[in-house]
C-alpha cells in the first residue's frame, strides 16, 4: 500500500549520492519535501559517532538524547511546513513521518548496539530484528501515530537482546514516542498469530527495520507458509465482525462529528479491504486489485481518492490539537477546513462545504466496501447473513432479473440497459421483493447515470414508478437512501444533487441535509405502518382518517431542498417544488399544496416552539394562514416527521404537548369558528374547572379566589396549575410573611419537564431573580409564565429540565427547592455566582451565532413579544430579564425555544403603564440594553 523511499534508514551506512545534496525535493516525489530535512540518515549518524568518542555511557546516552530530539524536532517542523504548503498530499505525509520514525528506530538500535549494549563474544543466537508492525509497518503514519515494534530473536531471548531492546525503549519513550512492543521468536508469533485476528493483522502489514536481515526473512517466509496460507474465511470474517462492531460504537456514515478513523466510511473500513485483499490475494498495493479484476480503474482511483482526503483530514486533526485526534468535533471542522484551504461562499460556510466533501468521500468508502465483499461471497469466502441462510425463501424475481446470493442481479446488462426506465425499475423491484441489490447492478447503474435525461424526466412511466417507490411498498426510505447513494436521486431531481452529503453546521441535526429528508420520510412510513401509534395519537389518527400521501411524501421529499443557497430555503424551496412536483406526476392542486407546504414548512415548528399557544390571538393567526383543515392536518403530519426527522433525542414530550394543542385549538378554530378563542370563554371554563378541582373550598374562598386573577392568567395554565397557585397564595396569606415566599417543584411529564411554581409578593425583577436561581441549580428553563394577582402578589410558573434534557428526578427536587430559595433569599448573588458556572464549552464555540432582536406588535392583542435569537448558555435567560427589568419592563411570559447552540427566547411585555412598546424609539433602546446584555454575558463565559 506504501512504498518508503529507498534511501531508508535501514540502509543508513550508504551515504546519500553528492548530487542529491543539492536537490530540495524528494527525488522520487514520495516525500512532502526534501528527506534530508527530515531526518538526515547519514549526517545524524555520523554526529552519533562523533559523540561516542571518549564519553563514558551515561554522557554518550544524553548527547545522542540532544541529537535525536533536535533531529524529530526539526523533522516534524519541516513536514508540517510542507504540509501547510500542500494540505491534500496526505501520501506523501504519511510516508514521511513513517521515514521520520525509521531514522530515530534505527539510530536508537545503532547507538544501542553499537555503544550501549555492545557484545563481546556474539554468536548465532545473539541475533535481532527489529520489525515494524500495523499501521507503521504499512509505513502510514499520522503525526502522532502508535510506533508499533516487533523485536524478533530466533529462539528464547537472552539477556544481551534484552538490554538491546530495554535500552531501545528508554530512547524512544524519552523522545515522547508513543511505542507498542513485543518481544517474540519466529515460533511465537506463528502461534499467537493463530490465536488472535487481532496480533495477525498487525503481522501482516511487518516491514522489516534493521538488524538481522536473514532472521527478517525467515520470519517473513514462515509466515506466508504457516500463518497466512489459510483461514482465510475466518480471518474475513473476523475482520466483518469488528467492522459491524465499530459501526454500532461510532454511529452512521452521515453523523455529524465523524470518527475518521473508526467511523462509519473512515480509514479503517479502508485498511480493512486492504487487510483481507493482502490475505487472500497477496497484494501489496490496493492497485493490484484492478487487474484481478476486483475493482475497475475508476473505483480504485476512487479509493485512492477517499483515501488520501481522509488521511489528510486526520494529519490536520492531529496537528491542530498537537495529538492523536480521530473525532472530528465542530471544533477542529472550522480548524481543519481552514487548514485545507475551504473558504465561505454564496450563502454557505468553509467548513460546510469541506464537511460535504468530507461526507461524499465516506460513502465513496462504503460503496467500495459493499463491492469488495460482493466479491469475497463469489467466491465463498464470505457467509451469507445467518438469516438469508435460515431462511431460504426466494421471492420470484421478474424477467430480466436473477437472484445471486440473495441479491437481486441483472441477467443482462445490455437488455437491461436498452431501456432506460430499468434504472428506476431496478429500485422497485428490490422494494417489492425485498432483497437487496447486488453490487454488480449498482456499478452498472451508477456507470450508466448519464442515461437519466429530461425525456426520462418527464416520461409519465418514470413518474408512475418513482411515485410508486415513495407510496407503495412501506419502506421508501431504503429506495430512497441507495438510489442517493448511487447518485440515481441527483440525476432524476437535479434540484437535489446539491443538498447531497450537505452538513448542516450546527449542533441541532444530526444528518447531512439528503439523510435528514431521508429520516424524515422513514418517519412518515413508520407513521403509516402503526408503528408510532402510542409515541404520535394525533399524526396516527389524522393519517387514519385520510390525507393526500402524494403530496405529503412529495413535500417532505423537497421540503429542505434549497438548503445551503443565500436565499430563505422556504421561499426558495417553494419556487423549486412549483417546478419538480409536476415533474413528480402531481397534478395542478396537489403541486400547488406541495409549494405551500415546503414554503411555510417551518410555520407550525415555529409558533408552537416560540409564540404563546395559550394566547388566543397565536390560534387565530395560524388559522389564517393555514385557511382549510386539509392543510393543517398535512402540515402537521409534515412537522412532526420534520422535527422527529432532525435527530434520534430531537423530539419529546414537550414538543409533541406544544404541536397537539396548536393543531387541535386551531381544527376547533376552523371548524366552529373563532369564538370560542375569546379570553371570557376561556377564563369562565379555566374557573369551572377550579371549582371542581377544589371541592372542599368555600364558596366564599373560591370567590376570593377566582377574583383575584387577571384574564391572562386564565388562559394561560392549566387547572393542575390553577390548583397549585390557589393553595400556595393560601398557604403565604395564613403565614402572614410579607417577605416570605411559597415554592413548589413536581414533574410535569406530559411536557418532559419539572413545573417549578412560585407565589410571593410582587416587587420589580422577581422573574429576572427566579431566572438567575434556577440558572444556578443548572436547570434549564423550556417555558416561563409570570402573572401578578390584584392583590399584589405574583404567580410564577417556570417549566425546567436538567442538563439532559428531562425532568427531574423526585428525589432530587427537595434540595433544588432548597437551593433555590437560598437565592432568592438573597443567600447567593446570581451575577456573581454564574461568573464560574456560565461557559460556553469549547466545541461549541466554533459557531457562528449572530444576535438578532425583533419586535412584534401584531403577534398579541395586549403584549409586544420581543423575540432574541442568539447563542444559548445557561446564563443568557437571566442576563435578558435583569435588562429588561432594569428599564421597568413587566414580562407576562418567555417562551425559551433550543436549537442546539441557538435558541430563540421570546418575551411577552408591557410597559409600567400596561401598554405595548410601538415607539421606535423604545424599542431602539430595549434593543440596546438586550445587545450589551448579550455580548457582556457572552464575554463573561467565554472567559
Amino acid at each position: 500500500m506504501t512504498r518508503l523511499p529507498q534511501a531508508s534508514p535501514a540502509l543508513a551506512s550508504e551515504p546519500a549520492h553528492p548530487q542529491q545534496t543539492r536537490r530540495r525535493q524528494d527525488p522520487d516525489g514520495l516525500l512532502i519535501c526534501d528527506p534530508r530535512d527530515i531526518f538526515d540518515v547519514a549526517g545524524i549518524r555520523d554526529r552519533i559517532d562523533a559523540a561516542a568518542a571518549g564519553k563514558d555511557p551515561t554522557a554518550l546516552r544524553a548527547a545522542v538524547m540532544d541529537i535525536l530530539r533536535e533531529a524529530k524536532a526539526a523533522g516534524r517542523e519541516a513536514i508540517a511546513e510542507a504540509f501547510a504548503e500542500a494540505p491534500f498530499a496526505a501520501r506523501p505525509l504519511t510516508r514521511s513521518y513513517t521515514f521520520l520514525t525509521d531514522g530515530l528506530v534505527t539510530a536508537a538500535l545503532h547507538v544501542a548496539v553499537s555503544y550501549l549494549q555492545p557484545h563481546p563474544t556474539p554468536h548465532s543466537a545473539e541475533r535481532l530484528a527489529v520489525i515494524a508492525v500495523g499501521g507503521y509497518g504499512r509505513g502510514e503514519m499520522a503525526p502522532f501515530s502508535d510506533v508499533d515494534l516487533l523485536f524478533l530473536t530466533p529462539n528464547k531471548i537472552t539477556s544481551w537482546a534484552e538490554n538491546v531492546i530495554e535500552t531501545m525503549l528508554y530512547m524512544l519513550w524519552d523522545l515522547k514516542l508513543k511505542v507498542g512492543h513485543a518481544s517474540r521468536t519466529v515460533r511465537d508469533c506463528v502461534k499467537l498469530g493463530h490465536e488472535d485476528f487481532t496480533i495477525r493483522t498487525a503481522l501482516l502489514e511487518h516491514r522489516f527495520l534493521d538488524g538481522d536481515a536473514q532472521l527478517a526473512e525467515k520470519f517473513a517466509s514462515t509466515l506466508r507458509q504457516e500463518l497466512f496460507s489459510d483461514g482465510a474465511r475466518a480471518f474475513i470474517e473476523a475482520k466483518l465482525s469488528e467492522r459491524e462492531a465499530r459501526h454500532r460504537k461510532q454511529g452512521e456514515r452521515y453523523v455529524v462529528e465523524p470518527n475518521v478513523k473508526e467511523g462509519k466510511g473512515g480509514l479503517r473500513d479502508l485498511q480493512s479491504l486492504f487487510w483481507i485483499a493482502k490475505y487472500i490475494h497477496g497484494v501489496q498495493d490496493v492497485a493490484e486489485l484492478v487487474p484481478l479484476g476486483v475493482f475497475r480503474p475508476d473505483e480504485f482511483a476512487r479509493f485512492e481518492e477517499a483515501e488520501d482526503f481522509l488521511w489528510a483530514v486526520r494529519a490536520h486533526m492531529h496537528l491542530a490539537t498537537g495529538r492523536a485526534t480521530e473525532q472530528l468535533t465542530f471544533d477542529l471542522q472550522v480548524e481543519v477546513a481552514d487548514r485545507m484551504g475551504y473558504r465561505d461562499r454564496a450563502g454557505r460556510r468553509g467548513v460546510e462545504i469541506f464537511m460535504q466533501r468530507y461526507f461524499r468521500e465516506a460513502t465513496a468508502v462504503g460503496d467500495l466496501t459493499r463491492i469488495f465483499l460482493t466479491k469475497l461471497e463469489a467466491i465463498h469466502l464470505k457467509s451469507e447473513p445467518l438469516l438469508e441462510r435460515i431462511f431460504r425463501r426466494r421471492p420470484k424475481v421478474r424477467d430480466g432479473y436473477k437472484v445471486i446470493n440473495n441479491r437481486l442481479a441483472i441477467v443482462d446488462p445490455k437488455a437491461f440497459l436498452s431501456d432506460k426506465l430499468n434504472l428506476l425499475r431496478l429500485f422497485e423491484e428490490g422494494l417489492r421483493t425485498g432483497m437487496l441489490i447486488h453490487p454488480d447492478a449498482m456499478r452498472l447503474v451508477t456507470a450508466n447515470l448519464a442515461l437519466i435525461d429530461d425525456d426520462m424526466r418527464n416520461d409519465k412511466e418514470a413518474q408512475r414508478i418513482f411515485l410508486d417507490l415513495l407510496l407503495k411498498h412501506g419502506n421508501p426510505e431504503r429506495a430512497l437512501r441507495r438510489m442517493n447513494e448511487l447518485g440515481v436521486l441527483a440525476a432524476f431531481i437535479p434540484e437535489f444533487e446539491p443538498i447531497v452529503a450537505m452538513m448542516q453546521f450546527n449542533m441541532y441535526h444530526s444528518y447531512t441535509v439528503d439523510e435528514h429528508i431521508i429520516q424524515c420520510i422513514a418517519q412518515l412510513a413508520k407513521l403509516e405502518r402503526g408503528e408510532l401509534k402510542e409515541a404520535l395519537p394525533t399524526s396516527s389518527t389524522i393519517l387514519k382518517r385520510g390525507v393526500n400521501r402524494r403530496i405529503l411524501y412529495v413535500a417532505l421529499l423537497l421540503h429542505d431542498i434549497a438548503k445551503g443557497r443565500p436565499e430563505d430555503h422556504s421561499i426558495l424551496g417553494a419556487k423549486i417544488a412549483r417546478q419538480v412536483a409536476p415533474r413528480l406526476g402531481l397534478n395542478k392542486s396537489e403541486s400547488e399544496t406541495v409549494e405551500w407546504l415546503v414554503r411555510y414548512h417551518l410555520l407550525m415548528s415555529d409558533l408552537a416552539q416560540k409564540r404563546d399557544i395559550a394566547d388566543p390571538r397565536t390560534i387565530r393567526d395560524f388559522a389564517k394562514a393555514v385557511q382549510t383543515t386539509k392543510r393543517l392536518e398535512l402540515l402537521t403530519v409534515l412537522t412532526v416527521c420534520d422535527i422527529r426527522g432532525v435527530g434520534p433525542s430531537t423530539w419529546n414530550n414537550w414538543k409533541a404537548a406544544l404541536i397537539r394543542a396548536l393543531y387541535r385549538q386551531t381544527r376547533k378554530a376552523l371548524q366552529g369558528g373563532m369564538e370560542d378563542l375569546t379570553r371570557e370563554n376561556r377564563g369562565a371554563e379555566a374557573k369551572r374547572a377550579l371549582r371542581a378541582a377544589l371541592p372542599d373550598w368555600t364558596k366564599a374562598l373560591l370567590k376570593a379566589e377566582t377574583a383575584r386573577h387577571y384574564p391572562p392568567y386564565w388562559q394561560g395554565l392549566h387547572v393542575t396549575a390553577h390548583v397549585d397557585f390557589a393553595e400556595m397564595l393560601r398557604e403565604l396569606e395564613e403565614k402572614g410573611d410579607s417577605a416570605g415566599m411559597v415554592i413548589r417543584l413536581h414533574p410535569d411529564e406530559d411536557r418532559d419537564a419539572t413545573r417549578a411554581s412560585f407565589v410571593m409578593v410582587d416587587h420589580p425583577g422577581i422573574f429576572a431573580r427566579i431566572a438567575g436561581a434556577l440558572a444556578l441549580v443548572g436547570a434549564n428553563v423550556v417555558d416561563a409564565r409570570s402573572y401578578t394577582t390584584k392583590d399584589g402578589y405574583v404567580t410564577d410558573a417556570f417549566w425546567i429540565q436538567d442538563a439532559e434534557g428531562r425532568p427531574y428526578e423526585v428525589s432530587r427536587l427537595p434540595r433544588l427547592t432548597q437551593m433555590i430559595q437560598k437565592t432568592l433569599a438573597g443567600e447567593v448573588i446570581a451575577a456573581e455566582a454564574l461568573k464560574s458556572r456560565d461557559k460556553i464549552k469549547k466545541r461549541e464555540k466554533a459557531f457562528n451565532v449572530p444576535t438578532h432582536v425583533t419586535f412584534d406588535n401584531e403577534g398579541s392583542d395586549i403584549y409586544t413579544i420581543i423575540e432574541v435569537d442568539t447563542r444559548d448558555r445557561p446564563g443568557l435567560l437571566y442576563d435578558l430579564a435583569s435588562a429588561l427589568a432594569s428599564a421597568n419592563v413587566y414580562i407576562a411570559n418567555a417562551v425559551i425555544a433550543t436549537y442546539g447552540e441557538q435558541v430563540v427566547d421570546s418575551f411577552y411585555v408591557k410597559d409600567m403603564f400596561g401598554l405595548k412598546y410601538h415607539s421606535p424609539a423604545k424599542q431602539k433602546s430595549l434593543e440596546a440594553k438586550l445587545r450589551q446584555a448579550v455580548a457582556a454575558g457572552a464575554e463573561r463565559a467565554d472567559g
